[in-house]
C-alpha cells in the first residue's frame, strides 16, 4: 500500500522541527540504552542515520531488544520499504494498526508510544542532545505521560556480600552517575551509593555458579550482582556501560 501527496520539503522540514519524538543525532547505541531502560514494548523514536541528510532510523523497542528501521525522506514524502507516506504522523498511524516486521528475527511490533526528547538529564549527557520542556518553550501535548528521565533504572538485584559471601536481594536505583542500593523498595536511606565515575568496567560474570550474573569493577572492590532474568541482566549491563561511556566522553 502506498501513499502520495504534494507535500513540500519545507513542510516536511517543519514537521521534523515540531516532532516531539525526533531525537536527531542520537546514536544507535544511545537509542538502545534509552529505550531498553525507560521504554515499554512498542516505544519508538526517530533519529538521524549515517546514510545522509535525508536518511533516518526508526528505533523501536521489542520484547527484549531494540529494532532499527530505515526511513528515507523524498521530495514529496517518506519512504519506508516499498511504502510512501505523506508525513511521519501518517506513517505512525499506519503502523499503529499494522505491525512492523523485524527482518532479522521475524519479530512483529506495533508502534504504541513515542519516546519524547524533552526530558531532563545532567549536562554530562549533552552528547545525546536531551532538552527540557522549559528550554523548548513548547507545549507538552505530544509527550508520553509520566515519561521517566533518560538513563534512569531501578529494580531488585541479588548482591554478594563483601565479607560473608552470601547473596541477598537488594533494591537498586540508577540515576545520573549514582548507583544506590537499599534493603528493600520501601527504604528511604540507601545502604551504599556507588559513584560510577570510579567504576572501570561492567561485564558479565562467569566466576560464580549463578546465571544472569554481572559485576561492576571499582579500584577497591568488585561488586557481583545477579538479575532475575537474562533480559534484565542485559538491560542493566547496557545502561551501565552507556553511563560509563558518557562519563568518559565528559572528561
Amino acid at each position: 500500500m502506498s501513499y502520495y501527496s504534494d507535500a513540500s520539503s519545507e513542510d516536511m522540514h517543519d514537521e521534523l522541527e515540531t516532532l516531539g519524538w525526533y531525537h536527531y543525532d542520537l546514536s544507535r547505541h544511545a537509542a538502545e540504552a534509552l529505550l531498553l531502560s525507560n521504554g515499554t514494548v512498542g516505544s519508538y523514536l526517530l533519529r538521524n542515520s549515517n546514510g545522509g541528510p535525508d536518511c533516518f532510523a526508526l528505533s523501536v523497542k521489542a520484547q527484549d531488544s531494540v529494532k532499527h528501521f530505515h526511513v528515507t525522506r523524498t521530495e514529496d514524502g517518506y519512504m519506508f520499504g516499498f511504502n510512501k507516506f505523506t508525513s511521519l504522523q501518517q506513517f505512525v498511524s499506519h503502523f499503529a494498526n499494522q505491525p512492523l516486521l523485524g527482518s532479522d528475527t521475524g519479530t512483529l511490533m506495533v508502534l504504541k508510544s513515542p519516546y519524547p526528547w524533552r526530558v531532563e538529564e545532567p549536562s554530562i549527557y549533552e552528547s545525546v542532545r536531551v532538552h527540557t520542556a522549559i528550554q523548548s518553550g513548547r507545549t507538552g501535548n505530544d509527550l508520553v505521560a509520566d515519561a521517566p528521565p533518560l538513563g534512569t533504572k531501578e529494580g531488585y538485584l541479588v548482591k554478594q556480600g563483601a565479607f560473608v559471601k552470601n547473596w541477598k536481594q537488594r533494591w537498586f536505583t540508577l540515576n545520573r552517575y549514582e548507583l544506590k542500593y537499599f534493603r528493600d523498595k520501601m527504604c528511604e536511606e540507601p545502604i551504599r551509593t556507588l559513584d560510577l565515575r570510579a567504576c572501570s568496567a561492567v561485564q558479565f560474570d562467569y566466576s560464580h555458579n549463578r546465571v544472569n550474573s554481572f559485576c561492576l569493577v571499582f579500584p577497591d572492590r568488585t561488586f557481583y550482582l545477579c538479575a532475575n532474568t537474562g533480559v534484565e541482566a542485559d538491560e542493566w549491563i547496557k545502561i551501565l556501560r552507556w553511563k560509563l561511556s558518557q562519563i568518559q566522553k565528559g572528561r
